[in-house]
């Protein structure tokens, strides 16, 4: 009987080995599923509609793949990590529309990437196999995980890149593998050259590292100084790569400098009322991640805080807990404080700078909730509820009227406009109060279900929402009509320096076959086509085409020598 105890038998091994292929199917079939949702929600767009962002990561996409590239001078600098991701999608065709279609479509396959990533996460953190499956499935609906996947910009990457960081951090800190050292340090460094917020994950993920290693010894490794020169090794040798790129970027598509906003952040860095607006606006997104996760990412920041501060909790956990929540506070301020006064309500309240951490925090919610006591659910929820009132009370204060004034931009406000139902103004309050019932929903289906299905009645209640959400970002068929910026014929393009840069900026990227050139006066004589303000006469040699229009507020020319 000892043998046999000691000797695992070998009918045993098929069994394990079947459970692991089925496993892998249920995780690939579910990643499918969701990459078919998300192209059948963006199956319309032919075209950048957030500009100038999406329009910036697809022109530095198309240099780096060998086509043509933009002058952006004066224009934010969009770093070159995201774009590297799309250089295969301009190799295989120079179509802008068709271009955009395959953008949209690699942006949904690492999208619903989170949900693998977030199966392995939920396990780490205590989740049995088919718990974490069910779980990580549903807050793969997450609105940060739908609203941006099949748009051209970071945050179609960042959130998943934020849960295979934490997935590998935790493997660093509990097991002292070198390995997960490497993808740590080499997914916060590559984060850092895909966007400004990854600078923020660059230093925590380092601090983070040197802390662990200072303080903390492996079972039976000593201080596991391998890994820790893993992680730092390369974290170090990808921002250097990182740096390089966006060097390279920066001297084609800027050769005139991209806007700095170096002065204002230290001007709001170094006085009072600088910092009033840093610590308001922060307050104003950690407002908007809590609402926009239906109360959950709240939920997750006070397991967080709790988590972090109880010592009978496993190392790693809190290691993640405190890790997660430097990484938000430091994006919410960094971020607000470099935002300049550009007169729209999202500068007061914003949410796509922390939709990379929302999928993370839907997942810490989900677990406290799951298995919490039922005590520890109403306590957590609680203070949920407080931190949406008080960081609302906040940027509310501090804002004032403006919200009512400045430019509401609906492209800023997914998850608010689902809320209220209204599309065209911001009320604090009024969105607070469905968020809260939200949260009290699923609060209550938490503590009101007998554990054993208290998983199912939970992560049900948030399908239903989640499901209700994605159901209004369903697209309508185009109506059709004439396109309001068609891509001039073949030749050189020139625009006029008086054009308006919501003009020239997409035009840029339809012009596939060359480079936009800018002038004043009159146009070169080498060019074929200019872009002109509406009512300007054509000097001689050059006739008006007749296209564009007073409402839109331009018009072409076309060179009589190009015929």
């Amino acid at each position: 009987m000892t043998t046999a105890f000691m000797t695992p038998a070998p009918v045993h091994a098929p069994a394990r080995h079947t459970g692991r292929a089925r496993l892998w199917w249920l995780l690939a079939a579910g990643w499918a599923a969701h990459v078919a949702l998300r192209l059948w929600l963006y199956r319309y767009h032919t075209g950048p509609v957030a500009n100038p962002d999406e329009t910036g990561y697809l022109l530095a996409a198309r240099w780096l793949a060998g086509g043509p590239g933009a002058d952006l001078t004066g224009s934010t600098f969009y770093q070159g990590g995201y774009p590297l991701l799309l250089v295969p999608v301009f190799w295989l065709t120079s179509d802008p529309v068709l271009a955009y279609r395959l953008v949209a479509g690699v942006g949904s396959m690492v999208a619903a990437g989170a949900y693998p990533l977030a199966y392995l996460l939920l396990r780490r953190m205590g989740l049995g196999r088919r718990a974490a499956l069910i779980t990580a499935f549903v807050a793969a609906l997450s609105p940060a995980l739908v609203v941006f996947s099949g748009l051209a910009l970071t945050d179609a990457i960042l959130p998943v890149l934020v849960l295979a960081w934490l997935v590998a951090l935790h493997d660093l800190v509990a097991y002292g593998s070198a390995r997960a050292g490497v993808v740590a340090g080499a997914l916060a460094a590559f984060a850092m050259a895909t966007h400004l917020r990854g600078t923020v994950v660059l230093a925590v993920c380092v601090l983070v590292v040197v802390v662990v290693w200072v303080r903390r010894t492996v079972p039976g490794r000593g201080r596991a100084t391998g890994p820790v020169v893993a992680a730092l090794a390369s974290a170090a040798v990808v921002a250097v790569a990182g740096k390089a790129l966006n060097g390279a970027l920066s001297a084609a598509l800027y050769p005139g400098g991209p806007r700095d906003l170096s002065g204002l952040l230290v001007s709001r860095l170094t006085s009072l009322e600088g910092q009033a607006w840093a610590l308001s606006g922060a307050a104003g997104q950690l407002w908007y991640l809590v609402a926009g996760t239906w109360g959950l990412a709240g939920v997750g920041l006070a397991g967080a805080a709790a988590t972090l501060v109880r010592r009978s909790a496993p190392h790693a956990h809190r290691v993640l807990a405190g890790t997660l929540l430097l990484t938000t506070l430091g994006i919410a301020y960094a971020s607000s404080a470099a935002l300049p006064d550009e007169h729209r309500v999202g500068n007061y309240v914003y949410g796509r700078y922390l939709a990379c951490v929302a999928v993370a925090w839907t997942l810490a919610g989900l677990v406290v909730l799951v298995k919490g006591g039922r005590l520890a659910v109403v306590r957590h929820a609680l203070a949920a509820a407080g931190l949406l009132a008080l960081t609302g009370g906040v940027a509310a204060w501090y804002a004032g009227d403006r919200l009512e004034r400045y430019a509401f931009i609906a492209f800023d406000f997914p998850e608010v406009i689902f809320l209220t139902g209204e599309n065209d103004a911001l009320n604090l309050v009024e969105a607070s109060v469905p968020a809260l019932v939200l949260l009290a929903c699923l609060t209550g289906a938490a503590f009101l279900t007998a554990r054993r299905a208290r998983l199912l009645v939970v992560v049900g209640v948030l399908a239903l929402i989640d499901i209700a959400f994605t159901a209004g970002q369903a697209p309508a068929r185009p109506s059709g009509g004439v396109d309001w910026l068609p891509a001039p014929p073949p030749g050189r393009v020139a625009v006029d320096r008086r054009v308006r840069w919501n003009i020239w900026v997409p035009l840029a990227y339809r012009v596939s076959w060359t480079r936009i050139e800018f002038y004043s006066g009159r146009p070169p004589s080498g060019a074929c086509t200019a872009v002109v303000p509406y009512g300007t006469a054509p000097p001689q040699g050059w006739a008006a085409t007749g296209r564009g229009g007073a409402q839109m507020g331009w018009t072409t020319w076309s060179n009589g020598r190009c015929r």
